[in-house]
């Protein structure tokens, strides 16, 4: 098995909603674009991060395993004047020894390195559920690209163990690393969050021409395709996006797309961005209608691109992909 190390910040079991089956979800860290809804904020930064949660310290007083623990000097971790942690400094080595030694979890290492075979260990403890409900694994992020090397390596190791896989992809990055994935991928989950570019790339950080590329280039290759439509009021909801959106998955991916997934914003991960020294993206200007109002919203869309494009689109991440679609 291969030597290649990586850094995970989440491995999710007992997963239903990101492939068929039940799954494994792998979180790798790293991702070069920035959406404003993004509930990870933890994924962004390729490399390990602290995420200081004060209500959770008792102080440095009443405790200090973490500044015991930290084995660098002049102390980077800091404190408010009642010894309350808050953060720490550039001088931060990120070796994670305070958020070992923090038995409150006040302090969380966001960020593992791991080797394939430990990925692999986690992953194979549910072996029996993939083979009794037809699932198996799901690299997610972040986006997988950053990572892709040891992305391979791990689906490779899943291939080697007959495990269904699927990866999860913003499809920002060369059309010469998504090839890669191609031979060890059973299943793709891509995103079209604005078919405007400036748009999306107000929202997202980055022009949609690549990822329009890429998931193209990947129906073309015959790899099928869970296209996912985030749908946020006032941003990318206008009935001509969606109806454009349709059009191009329509016109130019075919039969490689067996669902399209209207999901709807939620405002999630605030704690993460707070942990982390963050501001929440999306600002406290925005506000969300009520459920009843977005819930009726996406069966309206829904039935609209039924009627007019005749794709595969359901309201929501619940509608399961069977694998007999596959």
């Amino acid at each position: 098995m291969s030597d290649k190390k990586g850094i995970v910040f989440n491995i999710q079991r007992f997963t239903i909603h990101d492939g068929p089956g039940i799954r494994t979800e792998v979180f790798l860290k790293g991702c070069p674009m920035h959406c404003k809804w993004c509930s990870n904020p933890e994924s962004i930064q390729p490399n390990r991060q602290l995420g200081i949660y004060p209500a959770k310290c008792i102080s440095k007083d009443k405790c200090g395993a973490c500044l015991k623990a930290c084995p660098k000097e002049g102390k980077p971790l800091e404190f408010s004047p009642e010894g309350i942690i808050t953060g720490s400094n550039s001088q931060c080595l990120s070796c994670m020894r305070c958020a070992a030694a923090c038995f409150t979890h006040a302090i969380k290492s966001w960020g593992e390195v791991m080797t394939v075979e430990e990925v692999m260990e986690a992953v194979m403890k549910d072996e029996t559920y993939y083979k009794k409900s037809g699932g198996g694994i799901t690299l997610n992020g972040g986006e997988v690209a950053v990572q892709w090397e040891f992305a391979l390596e791990i689906l490779k190791a899943c291939k080697n163990k007959n495990i269904h896989t699927c990866v999860e992809t913003s499809m920002h990055c060369s059309p010469d690393i998504i090839q890669k994935f191609y031979k060890y991928t059973d299943l793709i989950f891509t995103d079209i969050k604005n078919m405007d570019s400036e748009v999306h790339k107000q929202w997202s950080g980055a022009g949609n021409e690549l990822i329009l590329k890429n998931i193209e280039q990947t129906a073309k290759a015959g790899v099928k395709m869970v296209i996912r439509i985030p749908v946020i009021p006032q941003i990318n909801d206008s009935d001509e996006n969606l109806r454009k959106t349709a059009a191009f998955i329509r016109d130019h991916l075919g039969s490689s797309v067996v669902q399209i997934q209207l999901l709807p914003y939620r405002k999630m991960g605030t704690e993460k961005y707070a942990s982390l020294g963050l501001a929440y993206p999306m600002g406290e200007d925005y506000k969300m209608p009520e459920r009843s109002v977005w819930e009726a919203n996406l069966l309206r869309i829904r039935n609209m691109l039924l009627e007019e494009y005749h794709i595969p689109v359901v309201a929501g991440s619940n509608e399961r992909i069977e694998m007999s679609e596959l």
